[in-house]
């Protein structure tokens, strides 16, 4: 079987050509489910709906709470560590949510285009050693 890196190793090679997604008990993070929407958006999302995914990840902080899961979650609509970046470093007003702040700022570009853009530099740059 061969392997191919989709993002840590996220997908497989399976005999006859297909893709293996990662199974959802092997996710560690919501950058995991992240990486699943984006492999395959029409399968998480209708029509690359911005706010259904805003919606999605909502069940998700709320899943991490009911289990008492210590995960920090960074996507909460207005206020989370995601929408304060793009309200920082974008000047967004976050008064509707991350995912209405994409596309009215965003409008000539596709939302999960945008959005998964705009993840990847957020995590770019919160990984970077605060010096």
């Amino acid at each position: 079987m061969l392997v191919v890196s989709v993002g840590e190793g996220d997908a497989v090679v399976v005999p006859g050509g297909g893709m293996k997604v990662r199974a959802v008990d092997e996710w560690r993070d919501v950058y995991d489910l992240l990486d699943a929407v984006r492999q395959r958006p029409n399968a998480w999302v209708r029509n690359g709906s911005l706010q259904e995914l805003a919606v999605m990840m909502f069940g998700y902080h709320l899943a991490l709470q009911v289990h008492d899961v210590d995960e920090v979650f960074e996507f909460h609509r207005g206020s989370g560590g995601f929408a304060s970046w793009l309200s920082r470093t974008r000047g967004w007003s976050m008064a509707t949510g991350w995912d209405a702040a994409i596309m009215e700022n965003l409008p000539g570009e596709p939302p999960l285009d945008a959005f998964f853009r705009l993840v990847d530099e957020y995590q770019n740059i919160a990984d970077q050693p605060v010096l």
